[in-house]
């Protein structure tokens, strides 16, 4: 099974920015679609970014439009997601999760329960 470590969180002032990176163990991940979820205190973990096994499809949930960016590098077999703008209401903890042969719309449709492998989080924290 594929396994994943999550990196580059930390604290940060709000307008700052972060890059968050998901390496993964498996030679074969350029057959995975990778999302980036995220769960503050208390509340649900979604999705807020998601990119395709082939690089070619992105998602990104409307609140971090034009401020999160997700790409991938295969060679490196790392998914990354770039922040920008940060708000105090990014804060949480970031997780990125893998499901086999998606695209990044069926990322965001799939149940998180369906997902082939999660890694264990990332804490970004935003001071205003």
């Amino acid at each position: 099974q594929v396994q994943l470590v999550e990196s580059g969180g930390g604290l940060v002032q709000a307008g700052g920015s972060l890059r968050l990176s998901c390496a993964a163990s498996e030679r074969t991940f350029s057959g995975y679609g990778v999302g980036w979820f995220r769960q503050a205190p208390g509340k649900e973990r979604l999705l807020v970014a998601a990119i395709g096994w082939g690089g070619e499809s992105t998602y990104y949930t409307d609140s971090v439009k034009g401020r999160f960016t997700i790409s991938r590098d295969n060679a490196k077999n790392t998914v990354y997601l770039q922040i920008n703008g940060l708000k105090p209401e990014d804060s949480a903890v970031y997780y990125c999760a893998v499901h086999r042969w998606v695209t990044a719309q069926e990322m965001a449709e799939k149940s998180p329960r369906s997902h082939d492998a999660w890694g264990q989080g990332t804490q970004v924290t935003v001071s205003s």
